[in-house]
């Protein structure tokens, strides 16, 4: 597993609902730790595996991954798997991002709980063709499950493990709270921590 930085473009998608300060901290440490030259955070349109739970609708979480990105030049947000009809697959975003893009590289930004399974993904050789891959280390996700995952895909040399600060915060413990009226400040963004609040989100 390689750990030197080579610059290009970072890829974190999410649901981002609704985005917090970890998946902004990651893209941070992916910009950081890799020498990236930003990261473009991808709101996902309709999650191919799994129902979004307690979903406001793909437009408002966009809305709200631009507010958590505002702030910060070096983050912008992709609306390509929101506009997209049917399942937003990761390869097919990582296609129409590798031709705007141009030469400039691309790195796909998960967590190790997530890299474990990128083999169940729908093509996921064609993602490890596409993107270097950066895998944020989770607590109780072993590096060796990481590595034998990539291995499979013949990934090996194209990933980078990435140093993560511990989030104690998940866009599920943030909708709980937006559910029973407590702050959110400090946890997301605060123009998300507004906008959720003004509209009344996951009450």
């Amino acid at each position: 597993m390689s750990s030197s930085g080579q610059g290009g473009v970072g890829v974190l998608g999410s649901a981002f609902n609704p985005p917090h300060l970890g998946h902004l901290a990651l893209a941070q440490e992916a910009l950081w730790q890799l020498g990236l030259s930003e990261v473009v955070l991808v709101p996902t349109g309709e999650a191919p595996h799994k129902r979004i739970v307690d979903d406001p609708g793909r437009e408002l979480r966009m809305t709200m991954t631009r507010l958590a990105a505002a702030e910060d030049s070096r983050f912008s947000v992709s609306a390509l798997e929101v506009e997209r009809e049917g399942p937003s697959y990761t390869y097919e975003t990582l296609e129409m991002l590798a031709e705007q893009k141009g030469d400039t590289g691309l790195v796909f930004v998960m967590g190790a709980d997530a890299a474990v399974g990128l083999e169940s993904w729908r093509n996921p050789e064609r993602v490890v063709e596409l993107a270097r891959i950066a895998v944020a280390r989770r607590a109780g996700v072993s590096e060796a499950d990481v590595a034998a995952a990539m291995r499979s895909l013949d990934a090996g040399d194209r990933v980078t493990m990435l140093e993560m600060p511990q989030f104690g915060v998940s866009s599920s413990a943030v909708r709980e709270r937006a559910s029973s009226g407590r702050p959110l400040r400090y946890l997301t963004p605060e123009p998300v921590a507004r906008f959720i609040e003004e509209k009344g989100l996951y009450r």
